[in-house]
């Protein structure tokens, strides 16, 4: 009886760890769905960042060409105000000089009217206050004729200065003729590509989550290169080139969370990451 005792005593602690262990959860594994959430956030930047690069390239062909075009066209903008403010001048000076010579007119034929009076007045009074208005409208006159002939210089420098903003505005319109010829032909060869390039990043656009499109865009800008996402490269980042730890490397490869460049701030990827961006982009072909 004794020994049955011991015998249930010693099997009592076997059985209830065997339901302790049955009890007990399971170790978790780190959600297979998470990581591949991640990989897909990966691939997105990535594929995006490819078709950005590949609009960058196109705008790159275009080279200067269309700020060039919008510096002559501010040119030509300045020439023609200049122009239209000069004829404005001009019409002014010219109305100026006719107004000026009609009343000349009018002061030669009131000069007759008071000589004519002058050899019919019978006092002196009379003869000396005629003799004045004579010298005042003499004076006028000359007033007038002086007026005239600055008024003459100075719409011979403005026709001048019209004639070499004509001529500066009229070659500037020839060097726009031909920069924007050149634009038309590069546009027109790389106008389809660059549309359904756009397309293709608005698509990439939707499947990232807003907060991380808006830190790809501050980087993308902030970058001379317009690289937000590089891949790893000898060890190294892809866009700043300095040297990545072999810890983090591991953890750029896990693709367990979306790792930044400590030193440029750009995403980093691996090369499975790359190549499956480039299959869904299509530029792995």
């Amino acid at each position: 009886m004794k020994e049955k005792a011991e015998t249930k005593t010693k099997a009592a602690p076997k059985k209830a760890a065997a339901k302790t262990a049955q009890a007990a959860p399971k170790p978790k594994v780190v959600s297979e769905e998470r990581d591949a959430a991640v990989e897909q956030k990966l691939v997105s930047l990535y594929a995006l960042q490819s078709v950005d690069s590949a609009i960058d390239n196109i705008r790159i062909l275009r080279g200067e060409l269309p700020l060039e075009v919008q510096d002559l066209e501010d040119d030509i903008a300045g020439y023609q105000s200049k122009i239209e403010k000069l004829k404005a001048d001009m019409d002014e000076i010219a109305k100026n000089i006719s107004d000026r010579k009609a009343a000349i007119t009018e002061i030669k034929a009131q000069i007759k009217k008071y000589e004519k009076q002058l050899r019919e007045v019978k006092n002196s009074r009379e003869y000396d206050a005629l003799n004045k208005e004579i010298e005042f409208q003499n004076l006028e006159n000359q007033l007038h004729e002086k007026k005239i002939r600055e008024a003459t210089i100075t719409l011979e420098k403005r026709k001048a200065d019209l004639e070499r903003n004509e001529e500066a505005c009229a070659e500037r319109q020839k060097d726009l003729e031909a920069k924007k010829g050149e634009l038309d032909e590069i546009v027109a060869e790389t106008e389809k590509d660059e549309k359904a390039l756009m397309k293709k990043s608005e698509e990439y656009q939707g499947k990232i989550e807003p907060r991380w499109l808006r830190l790809y865009e501050r980087i993308r800008n902030n970058a001379h290169n317009g690289l937000a996402v590089v891949c790893v490269e000898r060890d190294a980042c892809g866009g700043c080139f300095s040297k990545i730890p072999p810890q983090r490397q591991i953890d750029i490869r896990m693709h367990k969370k979306i790792i930044a460049c400590e030193y440029c701030g750009r995403f980093l990827v691996d090369e499975s990451i790359k190549e499956k961006a480039e299959e869904v982009t299509g530029q792995g072909k």
